[in-house]
């Protein structure tokens, strides 16, 4: 795929959807990063469950930690993975607390330092809450990554480094919610609404679909 095709994708994209964002609930950049965190092998709507029922009660580290191992899971129990997740969340307030004053850091060693956040959920709270030209590689841009294409890779670092080069700079900062978005309700994985999408004729995929 050339150049001058992504930037037409991303144009177009972008008038489908000029102000994207995740789909995630959150009003704090701690509060997006505890969501990304409980997000993993989870849906989103799952995760808003719990942070409906968790953040009204506890939406800042002191008041997490107050709450414990144990509160804390009763109100992400729904999640799968919720015990590890419990877990991670807890030793993530107390890192906040005593090494960055309870706020999230903006430097990704920082944020890549606390428990359970690895690089993904850091380049989600990089981009999404400090808007930073980053983008998160899951399984849905790295499908797309690979079946449009907009950049082939075997790994998720590999595709996530040759996104970073390739997507013209004016949409790096959406891209990332640009790409989830069509992905999660477009070009899913097993059945494509190739009919609904609005890249179909600069999609170089071979096996397209009719279905809408």
């Amino acid at each position: 795929m050339n150049q001058h095709k992504r930037e037409q994708i991303f144009a177009r994209l972008q008038a489908a959807n000029p102000t994207p964002t995740t789909e995630l609930e959150y009003a704090t950049p701690f509060e997006l990063l505890i969501a990304v965190i409980l997000s993993a092998q989870a849906t989103d709507i799952s995760v808003n469950k719990a942070t409906r029922s968790l953040y009204p009660v506890a939406n800042t580290p002191a008041a997490i930690l107050a709450l414990g191992e144990d509160g804390l899971k009763q109100h992400i129990r729904h999640i799968g993975l919720f015990n590890s997740k419990a877990k991670n969340v807890i030793k993530t307030c107390a890192a906040l607390l005593q090494q960055h004053d309870g706020e999230v850091p903006t430097e990704r060693k920082a944020l890549e330092a606390l428990p359970g956040v690895g690089r993904k959920t850091a380049n989600v709270v990089l981009n999404t809450a400090f808007g930073e030209p980053t983008l998160a590689v899951d399984t849905h841009i790295f499908r797309l990554a690979n079946r449009i294409p907009l950049a082939r890779g075997k790994t998720v670092r590999e595709v996530e480094d040759k996104l970073l080069r390739y997507i013209p700079k004016s949409y790096l900062k959406d891209a990332h919610h640009w790409l989830i978005l069509h992905g999660r309700y477009v070009c899913t994985a097993r059945k494509p609404r190739c009919g609904a999408c609005v890249i179909e004729d600069l999609c170089e995929h071979k096996h397209k679909t009719e279905y809408a």
